[in-house]
């Protein structure tokens, strides 16, 4: 006996990759079914070589279904995420909106596999924001190691991660700008993407920092551990997919940067490409479509007593979003529910 799925959202961008990934890691499912709003009624989308048809959200009864993963935002997950846990199925999801509830884990599988029994309390479990994600897995074999004290990260986020509508502005103003009669005036960011960089993500909050910033604190203090002092500058850049971070690590401990290579490379879910050559690291354009988060550019920070730098790369859309999703519910198959 397998599991049965759904997928909340499955006619946009994470939804899609979440059936892909599903497909692709052999998810132990016997039936899946795809919801979406009623504007996107019967919307047929692929699932490995089937096809399936969209469902009605508003309609669709949880009960008997084992997990359901959410790619919609928070407004929908509102309403629907409680209805889906009280029919008894898990809910798993992506959106923010419980990302920050005590009584709701908030999981990477290869850093805090553990806290998926604590989905009971509420029947949800969230998965962290796309840039928390890729940069706690880098994280916590090193603070096992070395225990960090501080980490300064600046980010530079993929137009994907504001979902299709930004991967359109992207693309119509770059095309634009070769066009000077076909003006393309900023709608879904608050300044020209195109051939820009804007140091604006999510909405600015009372101390100068941004939602999305504060994201970056809350959640690595919530996965990893709460003593670690966090800080982050995060910038949208003109990328289609794949997000990179410059990050700055400050240890209790002494960490030599070959031992750090070494950890990381041993580490789950992790791709060290380090070569101090012409290309010898990874850049946006070469994680897309792969599980790795990939590691480049591990050398010692001179200016502190115990500090590293590295880069950081990963697909936003598999290891921020889906793939996060469908790793968290390999988990709870196989710690909690144990079918298929």
């Amino acid at each position: 006996m397998g599991y049965r799925v759904v997928v909340v959202g499955a006619t946009g961008n994470v939804g899609h990759e979440m059936l892909n990934i599903l497909a692709e890691r052999q998810f132990p499912a016997d039936e899946v079914a795809v919801l979406a709003s009623r504007k996107s009624l019967g919307t047929e989308v692929s699932f490995g070589e089937k096809t399936l048809k969209t469902q009605d959200l508003d309609t669709f009864d949880f009960t008997g279904w084992d997990m359901a993963l959410f790619a919609v935002g928070s407004d929908a997950t509102k309403i629907y995420a409680p209805k889906a846990a009280k029919a008894g199925c898990v809910v798993i999801d992506n959106s923010s909106l419980y990302r920050y509830d005590p009584d709701v884990p908030l999981i990477v599988p290869e850093v805090n596999p553990e806290a998926v029994h604590g989905y009971a309390k509420k029947n949800i479990i969230a998965n962290p924001n796309c840039s928390t994600a890729q940069m706690v897995v880098a994280l916590k074999p090193l603070h096992d190691r070395a225990r960090i004290k501080r980490v300064v990260v600046s980010t530079y986020q993929s137009v994907s991660g504001a979902g299709k509508e930004g991967i359109d502005e992207l693309w119509d103003q770059t095309k634009s700008i070769y066009n000077p009669t076909d003006n393309k005036p900023p709608r879904k960011f608050t300044k020209q993407i195109a051939f820009n960089v804007i140091p604006h993500i999510d909405v600015f909050m009372e101390d100068g920092s941004t939602k999305e910033e504060w994201k970056m604190v809350a959640e690595t203090k919530k996965i990893v551990d709460p003593s670690i002092k966090v800080t982050a500058t995060c910038v949208r850049v003109p990328v289609f997919v794949g997000h990179s971070e410059a990050i700055n690590i400050e240890f209790e401990d002494f960490l030599d940067e070959d031992e750090a290579r070494d950890i990381l490379r041993e580490a789950p879910g992790i791709m060290v490409i380090d070569k101090r050559e012409n290309g010898g690291y990874v850049t946006p354009v070469e994680c897309v479509g792969d599980y790795a988060t990939f590691i480049s550019r591990i050398r010692q920070d001179s200016t502190i007593d115990n500090g590293l730098n590295l880069w950081c790369v990963s697909d936003n859309l598999r290891k921020g979003a889906a793939l996060n999703a469908v790793q968290i519910a390999e988990t709870l198959g196989n710690r909690v529910l144990k079918k298929g």
